[in-house]
């Protein structure tokens, strides 16, 4: 036990900081593209409704394991694709930067479907009115539209965000230095300390977690529409 508590002691916190700014840069990126896939689902351009319905039933039924590994075998391996500037740490930087840019593909077609449930809590006719007005669509969907479909989709949206949380445990398959590698690294070394281990880990991505589940709960009610 002394020396899983070594070996942990100057590791845990470094681990769980990388799974905390995969989340970070996962969600910044998701929520990005995800609007953009939004509007271009709702707009009266069929073809920008063709290619976002695609690229969304086609990320939302593809293992996220799949999509990771082809960021890197894929564009890095094969095409070069480089996300990361050439120095000593390259390696590592690229493979944190390609596990994001996994995270936010596959995440921005959750995030899209999420703002469109919000989208169809808002009347039509809110949308007509705007239309009387003279505004474009991009107008309406940026002031009328999508602000209230970000309050009615605030509960799909924080459980994405939490699902994302978890799913960073991927970026293991690409050699990102997260929570999960050092748990499986950790279970190598203590074998006979499995349940401890697990234990310990699980603990962490509550500790991540729950407090989200909690602020969405919250930020849910302050946000909802009074009827």
């Amino acid at each position: 036990m002394q020396s899983l508590v070594q070996d942990l002691q100057g590791a845990l916190l470094p681990a769980f900081w990388v799974t905390i700014k995969l989340t970070f840069f996962s969600a910044i990126g998701a929520m990005l593209l995800g609007t953009i896939l939004t509007a271009m689902r709702v707009s009266p351009v069929a073809v920008l409704r063709m290619i976002a319905t695609g690229y969304i039933n086609t990320l939302r039924n593809t293992p996220l394991t799949l999509v990771v590994i082809f960021c890197s075998v894929g564009l890095y391996q094969n095409l070069g694709l480089t996300l990361a500037p050439q120095g000593p740490h390259f390696l590592q930087q690229n493979n944190f930067n390609l596990a994001v840019l996994g995270f936010v593909l596959y995440t921005s077609a959750f995030v899209a479907e999420s703002l469109r449930s919000g989208i169809n809590t808002v009347h039509f006719g809110q949308a007509e009115a705007a239309r009387s007005l003279g505004l474009s669509f991009g107008q309406i969907f940026a002031s009328v539209i999508f602000p209230q479909a970000v309050r009615a989709a605030t509960v799909p949206l924080g459980n994405t965000l939490i699902a994302l949380t978890k799913n960073t445990t991927i970026a293991s398959a690409i050699g990102v230095a997260e929570a999960s590698l050092l748990m499986k690294t950790t279970i190598e070394n203590h074998a006979d300390l499995l349940f401890v281990v697990f234990g310990v880990f699980a603990l962490g991505f509550v500790v991540l977690t729950l407090p989200m589940g909690l602020y969405v709960g919250r930020l849910s009610q302050r946000l909802a529409v009074k009827k």
